[in-house]
Parts: C-alpha cells; sequence; structure tokens
C-alpha cells in the first residue's frame, strides 16, 4: 500500500519545481500592483540589483506581451519575454516569462498582492518545466536572491512615490 493511500498526503506535484519570495512593501496594494501594469514603472525597478531594463515592446492584457533586455552590471544582456496569461487587478497577475515566445524552457510565475494594513504583501510564486531547470536558476544566475533583490527594488520604488506624494 503506497503512503498516499494510507492517508498521509502526497507532495505538491510542484514542490522541486518552485521558488517562493515574499514581501511586505510600505505601500498601498493599488499602488504595487500598478507598479507592474506600466511599463512606465516597470523600467524604472525591475531586476536584480545593478540591473537595467530596455523594452522593446509591452502590452499588459491576457496574451499581452512584455519584450525586453536586462542590462547586467557586467555588460551582458538577457533577452527576455514575459506573455500575461492571468490578471484579476489588483490582487493576481500570472504570466509565462522566458528568453522568447515558445521558449521550450520558459517558466511560470504568479503574483499576489494581498492588503496587510496600509502596506502590501506580496507572493511570487515561480514554477520551472523541471527541477533541473530550477535547479540550474538558483544555482547559476542565483534567482532566489535575484528575486529578492528585485521585490527589494520593487519595494524602494512605490515607498519613494508615497513619500513624494506625502510632501505635496
Amino acid at each position: 500500500m503506497s503512503a498516499t493511500e494510507q492517508g498521509t498526503p502526497a507532495p505538491s506535484a510542484t514542490a522541486g519545481r518552485e521558488i517562493v519570495i515574499s514581501r511586505v512593501i510600505d505601500a498601498p496594494r493599488e499602488l504595487v500592483f500598478e507598479a507592474f501594469t506600466e511599463v512606465r514603472h516597470l523600467s524604472r525597478w525591475w531586476g536584480p540589483e545593478g540591473f537595467t531594463t530596455t523594452t522593446r515592446s509591452f502590452e499588459f492584457r491576457v496574451g499581452g506581451e512584455w519584450v525586453f533586455v536586462l542590462h547586467g552590471p557586467d555588460g551582458t544582456d538577457y533577452q527576455e519575454w514575459i506573455s500575461w496569461t492571468g490578471l484579476a487587478p489588483p490582487e493576481r497577475i500570472e504570466f509565462l516569462h522566458g528568453e522568447f515566445r515558445d521558449d521550450p524552457n520558459a517558466f511560470e510565475s504568479v503574483l499576489t498582492f494581498e492588503s496587510d494594513g496600509a502596506a502590501t504583501r506580496i507572493e511570487m510564486r515561480t514554477v520551472f518545466p523541471t527541477k533541473e531547470l530550477r535547479d540550474e536558476a538558483v544555482e547559476k544566475y542565483h534567482a532566489i536572491e535575484g528575486g529578492r533583490q528585485t521585490l527589494s527594488n520593487l519595494a524602494t520604488y512605490v515607498t519613494e512615490i508615497v513619500r513624494k506624494g506625502a510632501e505635496g
């Protein structure tokens, strides 16, 4: 008899393939969500520390795409492609992220935005096609630290907007 037949829950089908990063940001949920939905915001904060973003095209809608280049601090350019697969403003954004359209190694991400008093709790859940691709992203591309830095950049950006708004 297998463990699941004895009542022990089976492990999540995606457990070995995911990365989950969360953070509380001292800004209203609608503003944090908006920072993901408008290219004028995204290009200011997207990516890990030291990276900059050049957008080639951007259409925020289900089926729309964001095609951009991440410029690394060492001068390396990373071609990137995102297709928005699900939107529930201001609560959830779902997307497929790869290097190009139809990238077989593209991964799925779900961002959730939850009000936490005057702040926002954001969770970024990323699921890779295989455990090997997840492990490569973590080991070679430092995906966990990069994700944390990206959310830190977002927090810095939106709290600056809130501060400037409060000043007048």
